[in-house]
């Protein structure tokens, strides 16, 4: 069982993608098979997946589903097999795709521009190359950044971040030369 926070948040999360999947979701991932009403339903897998990473923290697929099914089987007693639970998400991507860019759109602050945003990356570096990885093991790996010229431990951090006119003052640096 999870406490009564949790359970508020995975019902929200559940209202919120089954309002997104009738008004639009449903034509990204339509089924044309005798089994297009499955028991266990898209929004369902669509639900364990968002909440599993927002809430729980868990990346993996395996992690989601051994979670699911230890946890969540009262809430999704339809729950498939593991295989069948991948598969599911797997063909969902596209639906997935859809959903984040509605979210964003529908979340997104007004003064932002809907026309720009920035994207940047960089790596998180726990320690060199030269050691073996001890910190957050689940999250990181051995990883070359050909910027830096250098292997390391750790992760790569994508940020997509809205672009606000008022924020940034553009100055043209070339005109002093």
């Amino acid at each position: 069982m999870i406490n009564q926070t949790k359970a508020t948040k995975l019902t929200k999360i559940y209202q919120y993608v089954c309002e997104k999947y009738e008004q639009e979701l449903k034509y990204h991932c339509e089924r044309f098979s005798n089994n297009n009403q499955p028991d266990f339903t898209d929004q369902e897998v669509l639900t364990i997946y968002l909440f599993c990473v927002y809430e729980e923290q868990r990346f993996q697929k395996k992690q989601m589903y051994n979670f699911t099914k230890d946890y969540l089987i009262s809430w999704f007693p339809k729950l498939t097999s593991y295989v069948a639970f991948t598969t599911r998400l797997n063909r969902l991507s596209e639906a997935l795709r859809i959903l984040c860019g509605i979210t964003i759109k529908e979340f997104a602050p007004k003064e932002c521009s809907e026309e720009f945003s920035l994207l940047d990356s960089f790596p998180i570096i726990t320690c060199s190359g030269k050691r073996t990885g001890k910190v957050a093991r689940e999250l990181t790996d051995k990883c070359f950044n050909s910027t830096k010229n250098l292997w390391y431990y750790g992760a790569k951090l994508h940020a997509l971040n809205f672009y606000n006119s008022g924020t940034f003052q553009h100055t043209d640096r070339l005109s002093e030369f």
